[in-house]
């Protein structure tokens, strides 16, 4: 048996067991004869299943080398040591600013039910789960983007809201960073100015006409505070590596000033190094008082960043625990419904 074998990030939407699997049945072509070329950012399937493994970065290639190791891969993908993978910093969350009571949402035939959680400034709030779990649907039903009948209750600040869509999250102070940038984070064809300030609009606007000088202005400051690597503002995003597309997005939601910023998989298909700079700016966020909710479906991510972790299987709230008390073994108890 003789063919090539391309897989470009295989395991993006997968689960451990899944993926699992899929690296067993690469194992099975390869002893037949097949050639894979196995591309992705999950370092430790790259070092399970590679003979060979070749590092790029910036375009180019940097080292290939047999029986390297994630540490390794790690300094040659981002030219330096990176001590720490997760740089988690210590805090003290303050007050309530966002509390979800009974929220329960329905669109086709899934649904969220009864769930109920609280986030506190300066906070970083982390929900797990497995795939078709309702993390997504559970932010994306807060923000008044998915579902199409809904209970419960939002407060936000000690006042309790109500939206009938993103704009009245927006102007209540949420934002979501979507899992899918490229489908509904950015407009690819648009430049690094005018995503910046797409949901921030009405700011820079007089009379219905954007002011071109406030929104360079604007998207230049968090061009240099997020350290996005761009040639211009004028540059098309769709051109733009995963990693600075994801900081467009963040600085588009940033200029919305939010007091609560729900990031859905945050550092999907980006590089380790543009990762550590993600967690960076989650970081100082939560310094500044943002209440930061992160779904996440690398447990690593989650145990490495969070505060306090949920855990959804199915639509619910299975299980709610300080970052204390987490490991991945019970995490995963809960995201089975084994509890």
């Amino acid at each position: 048996m003789r063919g090539l074998l391309i897989l470009d990030e295989p395991t993006a939407a997968l689960t451990e067991g899944e993926a699992d699997n899929l690296l067993k049945i690469l194992s099975g072509l390869r002893a037949k004869g097949v050639t894979c070329i196995y591309i992705s950012h999950r370092l430790r399937e790259v070092a399970r299943i590679a003979d060979r493994v070749t590092v790029l970065r910036d375009g180019k290639t940097i080292l290939t080398q047999a029986g390297m190791s994630e540490e390794q891969m790690v300094r040659t993908m981002v030219g330096r040591e990176l001590t720490d993978l997760f740089p988690r910093r210590p805090r003290q969350p303050g007050e309530s600013v966002l509390a979800v009571k009974n929220w329960s949402c329905r669109k086709g035939p899934f649904a969220l039910r009864d769930i109920s959680f609280e986030v506190r400034s300066g906070e970083l709030l982390g929900i797990a789960g497995l795939m078709g779990a309702g993390r997504t649907e559970l932010v994306s039903s807060i923000f008044g983007a998915w579902g199409e009948r809904s209970s419960g209750e939002v407060w936000i600040s000690g006042r309790q809201v109500s939206f009938d869509g993103p704009r009245d999250a927006i102007q209540a102070g949420l934002a979501l960073v979507s899992e899918d940038r490229k489908r509904y984070g950015l407009v690819l064809g648009m430049d690094v100015k005018e995503n910046s300030t797409l949901a921030s609009l009405q700011r820079i606007a007089r009379l219905g006409v954007i002011d071109k000088n406030e929104e360079i202005k604007r998207s230049a400051r968090y061009v240099s505070e997020l350290r996005t690597k761009t040639p211009s503002l004028e540059q098309k995003v769709g051109n733009l590596s995963g990693g600075n597309q994801q900081k467009v997005v963040l600085a588009k939601w940033l200029l919305t000033t939010p007091k609560v910023l729900f990031l859905d998989e945050p550092t999907r298909g980006i590089d380790v190094g543009a990762k550590v700079e993600i967690y960076n700016i989650m970081n100082e966020l939560i310094d500044q008082g943002v209440c930061v909710v992160m779904v996440s479906s690398e447990l690593p991510e989650v145990l490495g960043m969070s505060d306090r972790i949920l855990v959804m299987h199915e639509g619910r709230l299975t299980g709610s625990f300080l970052r204390a008390e987490a490991s991945e073994e019970r995490v995963m108890h809960f995201a089975t419904g084994a509890a």
